[in-house]
């Protein structure tokens, strides 16, 4: 399948985002026929607000233009591993842990605005979960982090098992109350 032409900039307003492909198949005129005759179909797709669902594309006449061609999507921004690590402050045991301070830890790493940061202090600790958006099916790429008065500040990324949708093992919860190990 090729993409010949390209309309709009968004799914969600005005007339959407109008796609034209084309499609090729081949077959044989008879059994005993040696020459492949290929053939070419171009249809038209329009996501827009008014789109209906499993609506059907309509066939269009094929563009005279060559297929267009797309650069790949950047790579997602690194999650900060380590730098985490040096950042957080230690608290002395007795001490208080303060969330400000965390935050302002945070900020200093200066992310890419793609990282998703989530700050929350509970049971005298403050936990810390950085994630990039997921596509809903792989594991979700995250890094989690806990400040404890006493200890040396612990950062760590989920197994994986715990990070596949619906598992629950990728959250500001699970940075302040981890989840045991899978089974």
């Amino acid at each position: 399948m090729e993409v010949l032409r390209l309309t709009g900039t968004s799914t969600h307003d005005g007339e959407g985002v109008g796609v034209v492909v084309r499609t090729s198949g081949s077959a044989y005129e008879g059994s005993l026929d040696v020459q492949e005759i290929v053939m070419y179909r171009c249809f038209e797709v329009r996501v827009s607000p008014t789109s209906e669902w499993r609506e059907v594309p309509r066939d269009v006449d094929c563009p005279d233009n060559p297929p267009l061609t797309f650069t790949p999507p950047p790579a997602p921004p690194e999650l900060p591993y380590s730098e985490l690590g040096a950042v957080l402050p230690e608290v002395p045991k007795g001490g208080r842990v303060d969330e400000a301070e965390v935050r302002r830890a945070l900020a200093s790493l200066d992310l890419d605005p793609a990282i998703r940061t989530e700050v929350r202090a509970a049971g005298g600790r403050v936990g810390v979960h950085l994630s990039l958006k997921g596509n809903g099916y792989d594991p979700q790429d995250c890094v989690l982090a806990r400040v404890t008065p006493g200890e040396k500040a612990e950062v760590w990324v989920p197994p994986r098992i715990q990070r596949m949708p619906g598992e629950g093992g990728c959250d500001v919860g699970q940075a302040l109350d981890p989840l045991p190990p899978p089974h």
